[in-house]
């Protein structure tokens, strides 16, 4: 197969055709993966989102608000990082059920390689599924982009809440008035 697939990269127009043949399975992987973890990303975001500014609100008033702070602050980050143990555990699974990688623990170390852009591992998927780890790692930017915008989100939200001194209370209200949106 790979003296054919040679043959066909050489010939005019045999690259268009071998990579089609060597790539589309892991697209047709790859891209639902990235809708579907995205999609997620976002959903549970949001409900973190919700979840933080309920049950920060009373915290930040309190005399010890930095520890408040704090406590906000790691309890949101560790939720978004378990968030995206769980999108890597998704891929994960996909190499498995590809047969791209020999057992599940390899297929959790190559996921969270791929996913954060490590990739100080050994491990390699099987030839006709590497485009897929690729997919993974273009996945992982994205899912850390949406978290560091949610988490300076965050961060500026409880900060406005509580911790922030405001000289004037008109300007403290309009404040208030963005976190409604």
């Amino acid at each position: 197969m790979g003296r054919a697939i040679l043959l066909a990269i050489i010939q005019p127009g045999g690259l268009q055709a071998a990579a089609g043949e060597l790539w589309s399975a892991d697209w047709a992987w790859g891209l639902p993966l990235i809708v579907l973890t995205v999609v997620l990303h976002v959903l549970c975001l949001g409900l973190i989102n919700q979840r933080v500014l309920r049950t920060s609100g009373g915290m930040l008033q309190h005399p010890h608000r930095y520890t408040a702070f704090v406590v906000v602050t790691g309890v949101t980050t560790m939720l978004a990082t378990g968030l995206h143990g769980i999108e890597a555990v998704m891929w994960a699974a996909a190499y498995r059920l590809v047969d791209a990688v020999p057992d599940s623990r390899s297929a959790m170390l190559y996921s969270l390689n791929a996913i954060t852009s490590y990739g100080h591992t050994t491990l390699v998927l099987e030839p006709r599924w590497q485009l897929m780890g690729a997919l993974e790692a273009l996945n992982g930017w994205l899912l850390f982009g949406l978290t560091t915008a949610f988490l300076f989100s965050v961060i500026d939200k409880i900060w406005l809440l509580g911790v922030r001194e405001t000289s004037e209370p008109a300007r403290g209200a309009a404040r208030a008035a963005t976190l409604v949106r």
